[in-house]
């Protein structure tokens, strides 16, 4: 994923993403409650990587981990084109934790 700070980009990782936002891992910092837009990519299998989803969003919180950054952020309104996306990629995301550990509900269970 990365993270577009006017003519910044900072790239970092995310095995925490929702509807309402995500937690991401970065090597540097992102000053809290600035605005951003957010790419995000699914990386496959095969390394095959998506096409990127990009979205509109607001820096919560980063603090310090390690030897790098905990970034989170809480996307903005989106249109509903980006909103379907999302909800594509959420679906990708549910169904390979799926694969590894079942579960009886789906993601749109989790959010009614």
């Amino acid at each position: 994923m990365t993270f577009f700070v006017g003519d910044e980009r900072h790239e970092g990782r995310t095995k925490n993403l929702s509807r309402g936002g995500l937690c991401a891992d970065l090597s540097e910092p992102i000053p809290a409650g600035i605005d951003v837009d957010v790419g995000i990519a699914l990386v496959f299998s095969d390394d095959a990587v998506s096409e990127e989803l990009r979205l509109p969003a607001r820096v919560a919180w980063c603090t310090p981990v390690d030897e790098g950054h905990q970034v989170g952020i809480a996307f903005r309104p989106v249109d509903a084109e980006q909103a379907e996306y999302l909800a594509v990629f959420l679906r990708y995301l549910d169904d390979q934790k799926a694969e590894k550990s079942p579960r009886a509900d789906n993601v749109d269970d989790r959010f009614r």
